[in-house]
């Protein structure tokens, strides 16, 4: 179990250390970019960490190496974690991410609900705060989606 001094620098060192294709969909999610949604990448959730998360639309992507189709079991477990959390979950293979990113976004804005207008306040999401993590991995899923 990690302390929460310990959480803090393993999401660093995530962020720090992302793959190509997290840093280019990180790119096109920050600052509110896509469709007016607020990300967060690397976020400490249970014993897991996020790719990128939304807390306003509940909704989790991740992106997955060719790694990921050997944990099957293993991603399905964390994504049934996550969904009796609230939160729902998509995937990307990252080469899709880097052959297509524009595709990648219209699918996460239409899991999102589409483009929030300017004068829509954040939608007020319940979702529980992060437990102490105990050993998860960052970045571990499955296929995509």
């Amino acid at each position: 179990m990690l302390t929460p001094a310990e959480t803090i620098a393993r999401a660093r060192e995530l962020r720090r250390d992302h793959t190509r294709a997290e840093a280019r969909l990180w790119n096109a999610l920050r600052a509110q970019r896509l469709g007016g949604w607020k990300w967060k990448r690397q976020v400490p959730f249970g014993p897991y960490f996020l790719d990128f998360l939304c807390r306003e639309a509940g909704l989790a992507v991740e992106l997955d190496g060719g790694q990921h189709s050997e944990t099957e079991a293993y991603d399905a477990q964390r994504t049934a974690f996550l969904r009796r959390r609230g939160l729902r979950v998509i995937r990307f293979w990252n080469s899709y991410v880097l052959e297509d990113r524009d595709s990648v976004c219209t699918e996460i804005l239409r899991a999102c609900g589409g483009e929030r207008g300017e004068d829509e306040a954040p939608k007020a999401l319940s979702l529980p705060s992060p437990s102490p993590l105990r050993g998860g991995r960052g970045g571990e899923a499955e296929s995509s989606s």
